[in-house]
């Protein structure tokens, strides 16, 4: 793990890309400490096509309505439980149910009494920013 918690895993130096095993998502679960939130892992690879990312929220925490304008996103619950709120009504959240967030659309979730985890896996794109949707007041 790197200074903020993060495993980059064993960069390839190889011309070939090589098929290998990441992290194991339950260690960083297992390290995460009191009402700590946000991202325990990144996938940081050289050269992907894809962005994913280990989300950690203690219970009750909010990620505020939002929206990804370019980028569809699976998200994967890996513990815990939440309510993913969308423009047609809440979503119940539990360990392995799996969500499609399609690019354009409105959501915000809210982690369960035991915290909620998940994992997020998008195309990798320059520049990648979640805005929030028209309208919407930003916090400052």
């Amino acid at each position: 793990m790197n200074a903020v918690g993060m495993n980059t895993g064993d960069v390839n130096t190889a011309d070939e890309p090589t098929a290998r095993l990441l992290a194991d998502l339950d260690q960083y679960l297992d390290q995460a400490v009191g009402d700590q939130r946000g991202a325990l892992w990144r996938l940081a690879e050289p050269a992907r096509q894809l962005d994913a990312n280990l989300i950690r929220l203690p219970p009750g925490a909010e990620v505020p309505v939002h929206m990804e304008p370019d980028v569809d996103v699976l998200l994967l619950a890996v513990g815990g439980h939440g309510v993913l709120h969308t423009d047609t009504g809440p979503v119940e959240l539990s360990t392995h149910t799996l969500a499609w967030l399609p690019h354009g659309s409105r959501r915000s979730i809210t982690a369960g009494p035991d915290g909620l985890a998940y994992v997020t896996v998008h195309r990798a794109r320059t520049g990648l920013r979640i805005r929030p949707p028209a309208g919407a007041q930003q916090a400052s």
